[in-house]
């Protein structure tokens, strides 16, 4: 049990990390946001953006490092 709440532990810290990283220097990361896929409308004073593409990257890099944490053994 203790080995599990280790790995949480240690798998949280790590997604506190990289959520830090992003934050200060997600804007000096290129097309971060801007990647071909990403859903951009703007109409008059309407605007709509959902970074599709972006999402689906962060996803898999998520999940590789999950994987790594919490694999099968």
């Amino acid at each position: 049990m203790s080995g599990l709440i280790g790995k949480l532990l240690i798998g949280i810290g790590v997604m506190f990390i990289i959520l830090g990283i992003v934050f200060l220097f997600g804007n000096k990361i290129p097309l971060l946001g801007r990647l071909p896929g990403d859903i951009y409308i703007r109409r008059g004073h309407f605007s709509f953006y959902f970074p599709l593409s972006t999402c689906l990257i962060i996803s898999l890099i998520l999940t590789l490092i999950f994987s790594i944490f919490w694999g099968r053994k």
